[in-house]
């Protein structure tokens, strides 16, 4: 599968990780989710039902939690960490410089990176659009959602090992 923009970049561990938590959630979640609507429905009247008020939230955050792994899942590319070649990319960890205060983060999707305590950034976020491609030494600078203009230095880029 080509990598494209709305492609999500992930180890096979992430992945499976991923995976692991849909099936989780399609099966054991759903069928406890039920029941415990089933329950709350025949303690009666619907309006004053806390507890029925309450699974059917869950319920809706389960859903869109499994929603938004198929669709991560479906559109995954799958693979180890391309060998960093100094070029920021999906999956690579950037350290730069933003108006002269130093930070480091790992560009990608949040769910490489579960599990460690590394900040990410998404490609498509203003600074991920504005260094995506960049190399090491080069200067480019972007728009904050504030309208600041921020002027950026890459200092490292380095393959993601989570």
């Amino acid at each position: 599968m080509a990598e494209t923009p709305e492609a999500t970049w992930l180890t096979q561990a992430a992945y499976d990780r991923l995976a692991s938590e849909l099936e989780y959630l399609l099966t054991v979640a759903r069928a406890d989710i039920s029941r415990k609507i089933q329950e709350a429905r025949e303690e009666g009247d619907l309006k004053e039902n806390g507890g029925y008020h309450a699974a059917k939230e869950e319920q809706g955050k389960i859903e869109a939690r499994a929603a938004r792994l198929e669709n991560i899942l479906a559109s995954a590319v799958v693979g180890e960490a391309k060998e960093s070649h100094g070029v920021v990319e999906q999956g690579t960890v950037v350290s730069l410089t933003m108006n002269g205060s130093e930070m480091q983060f790992l560009l990608g999707s949040a769910e490489i990176a579960e599990g460690t305590d590394i900040d990410v950034y998404s490609p498509d976020s203003p600074i991920g659009q504005a260094i995506m491609g960049s190399k090491i030494g080069d200067e480019v600078s972007f728009f904050a959602p504030n309208g600041k203009e921020r002027a950026i230095k890459i200092i490292d880029v380095k393959n993601f090992e989570g």
